[in-house]
């Protein structure tokens, strides 16, 4: 029975734990890590204590380039890899529990802006990027030489869009090459005009274009499965990326290309209904999805005056990582929102999803909002900051007088009407949970209490004063497992 259903209790003490084993070879850490750049980052600011951030794939690494960076530095270094949310956004805390003065990230990142002022440095690798393949697909997938097109690429393939934009430059005239937005450092001025900045990218745009006209030619993804939706950098290119334009992907390593309209539309049509099962939802649950990006406060109290207005009860979790055990805790709340970074907010969920719909800001705003524009006139916008005021995206509510809160709506999925919401204004005293109603009688109006009612099973009832009185009786002893008047059996 123990072999069954547990593994044996030796297996645990033979177990050998340690670190992951080194990755990459000593001869080409320096190349792979750019040690030399960060050499340079860590004197010019003159740092004792320096956190090194690591995803987990790059974990082996991390002791062999601590070190490297001590003995060529004098400084202290302190590894960070055990991040409470996604490793691609910058764990502020942690260096500030280890007392660091900078702080060097490494591996993909979604280069949100930190909650709070702290020397950065990002290495995002340099990934082997085939140029004359690339140019090659390039070419068969843009055969109209004078079509505006953006040269787009995962993080780890920017040091080779340049090179490639020089390749196709004296065939194609209106090439625009994008370039990740590395955070400024602080207190430095730019005379500079500064280029568009989106999507985590910089984009150096003529005067009086916009980048609604260009076509996407990206360059990432997995040559193992080209076609899969797992990359949350391209998911958000696809969704934010102007629908009537063409887009297509590249294999650095291969070349092999292929049209990412088809699964574009999937993403949007799979989004549409992630915003009419918001609509339908009466309880949200707001996952608290980051610490460390700046304005998630903010954020918070935003979508909690979004959803009273819009006339449901939500409830702010802090639960780390959002697993499917975790959220399963919470079966009253009928769609989950998660405040995270673009990329955290559109990462893959796990093989067993989630019982209920874990949605993005954007599609929460669309929701809730009756004057955000219709499908297919309003971008989808990745980050939760875009949504807030100050950004030219911010759509503000309507007044309360407004029309546009009365106007019928009927739910896409059961066929039903929806009530209108009654319209409270953000700064209102909360209304309590016992609502006096004219019968002078009090009714609950809890989430909660109102999806235990329709339960078959509420608990253990007592049944006072229904039940004969016995006597005390001995009660079986033992574990579940092997009572004791159950013999050997």
């Amino acid at each position: 029975m123990e072999s069954t259903f547990s593994s044996p209790a030796e297996a645990s003490l033979q177990r050998e734990a340690g670190a992951a084993g080194l990755l990459t070879p000593l001869a080409d850490l320096d190349r792979v890590y750019e040690l030399e750049r960060v050499v340079g980052f860590v004197r010019d600011l003159g740092c004792q204590r320096v956190a090194l951030q690591f995803p987990d794939q790059l974990l082996g690494d991390a002791g062999a380039v601590a070190t490297r960076l001590e003995e060529i530095t004098g400084s202290k270094m302190f590894i960070l890899g055990d991040t409470a949310y996604g490793s691609c956004c910058v764990d502020v805390l942690g260096s500030e529990q280890a007392g660091a003065q900078a702080l060097v990230h490494f591996g993909p990142a979604c280069l949100s802006p930190p909650a709070r002022p702290l020397p950065i440095t990002f290495v995002l690798g340099q990934r082997a990027v085939a140029l004359e393949l690339c140019a090659k697909a390039f070419e068969a997938l843009n055969p109209d030489a004078t079509a505006p097109v953006v040269l787009l690429s995962e993080p780890a393939c920017a040091h080779a869009l340049e090179a490639l934009a020089t390749l196709l430059r004296p065939r194609y005239l209106d090439l625009l090459v994008s370039s990740p937005a590395l955070p400024l450092p602080t207190g430095y001025l730019n005379s500079v005009p500064e280029p568009l900045e989106r999507f985590g990218r910089c984009f150096p745009l003529a005067p009086g274009r916009c980048l609604e006209e260009y076509g996407a030619f990206y360059v990432g993804g997995s040559k193992d499965s080209p076609g899969s939706d797992l990359d949350p950098d391209l998911s958000r290119l696809l969704l934010g990326w102007a629908p009537g334009q063409p887009f297509s992907s590249c294999c650095p390593e291969t070349g092999q290309c292929q049209d990412e309209s088809a699964r574009a539309g999937r993403l949007r049509a799979h989004r549409h209904y992630l915003v009419e099962r918001a609509r339908d939802a009466r309880v949200v649950g707001l996952l608290v999805g980051t610490l460390g990006v700046a304005r998630y406060r903010e954020a918070l109290a935003h979508f909690r005056n979004l959803t009273q207005a819009a006339g449901k009860r939500s409830y702010v979790l802090a639960l780390g990582r959002p697993t499917p055990a975790k959220l399963a805790n919470f079966p009253e709340v009928d769609i989950f929102v998660l405040l995270a970074c673009p990329l955290g907010a559109l990462a893959p969920q796990p093989s067993g999803g989630f019982f209920r719909p874990v949605l993005a800001p954007c599609e929460l705003e669309a929701a809730c909002n009756p004057a955000w524009p219709p499908p297919g006139l309003a971008p989808h916008l990745t980050h939760y900051a875009d949504l807030l005021p100050g950004s030219p995206f911010h759509v503000p509510l309507p007044p309360p007088d407004s029309e546009l809160w009365d106007t019928p709506d009927v739910s896409l999925i059961t066929g039903e009407l929806r009530p209108a919401p009654t319209w409270k204004p953000p700064n209102a005293l909360g209304c309590s949970a016992l609502t006096p109603q004219p019968q002078l009688e009090l009714a609950e109006s809890s989430p909660a209490a109102l999806f235990l009612s329709s339960r078959s099973w509420q608990g253990l009832e007592p049944c006072l004063g229904q039940t004969p009185v016995t006597g005390v009786v001995s009660g079986r002893r033992g574990i579940a497992i092997a009572y004791e008047d159950e013999g050997n059996s």
